[in-house]
Parts: structure tokens; sequence; C-alpha cells
């Protein structure tokens, strides 16, 4: 057994100049990571920044529990899909569209005008698929 501790430090020497994943060379970021399923609330609106970036700002609404006490969720997502077809898509798809919707997850803190801090997650939509729209079933 006494071998063994003489051999730690080349193990040790050897894990460490071994990439973080085996499938790529660049380290692990952390992340956070939200899909969702839902029928889209409303129409998506186009809205512009202070700085004149547009983007599509839409609900998505969720809903979970027994038939008797169903429970809904509202999702705000964003989107900075640049002007084309796929924005174009997504502007024009009607409420009640069912979506799956793959977005990254933030939390932002603000202050309300009372001066009460609140926090806000933020969902920017990296990639949707409309999986049936109203009527269509």
């Amino acid at each position: 057994m006494r071998g063994l501790t003489t051999l730690r430090p080349l193990f040790r020497d050897l894990a460490s100049s071994l990439p973080a994943r085996n499938f790529s060379t660049t380290r692990p970021n952390a992340l956070a990571r939200i899909n969702i399923v839902g029928n889209l609330g409303g129409p998506p609106e186009l809205r512009a920044t202070s700085s004149g970036r547009e983007l599509v700002n839409y609900s998505v609404a969720t809903s979970y529990g027994p038939k008797d006490d169903r429970q809904t969720s509202w999702w705000r997502i964003t989107s900075f899909a640049p002007e084309g077809p796929s924005r174009d898509h997504l502007l024009n798809l009607p409420k009640g569209t069912l979506l799956y919707v793959e977005g990254d997850a933030s939390m932002r803190s603000y202050e309300d005008s009372d001066g009460k801090k609140n926090s806000a997650l933020n969902i920017t939509q990296r990639h949707y698929e409309v999986l049936r729209r109203p009527g269509s079933e």
C-alpha cells in the first residue's frame, strides 16, 4: 500500500493536465437553462430598447395540478432574433399556439417605485418550436 502513496503525485499531475471535459478543450461555464412547453398568452410584441436594439416579448402559460384545481404559471420571454423570416414567423403566431421554448434564465434585481427591492426571472429565447396551432387538434 505504501507504493501507491509514492505514485499519488504522478496521478495528480496527470489528472490536472487533462482537459476539463472529454468532448471539449474549453473550460465549462456556469449556465442556467429553462425548457417550457405551454400556450402563447397573446400575440408577440416587437419593441425597441433605449439603445434602439429590437426585441420580441411574449408570454407563455403552463398549467399543472388536478383538473378541478389547475394552477397556471406565466413566463415572460424575450427574443433577440434578428430581422428576417424567423422573427416574422414568431411575430405572426396567434394566441393559444402550443410552443416549446428553450431559453437562458437569469435573475435581475430592481427597486420598485416604493423603494422595495425585487427580483425577476429573465428568460432569453435560444430556440422555439411550434408544437400545435390553435384549432388544429
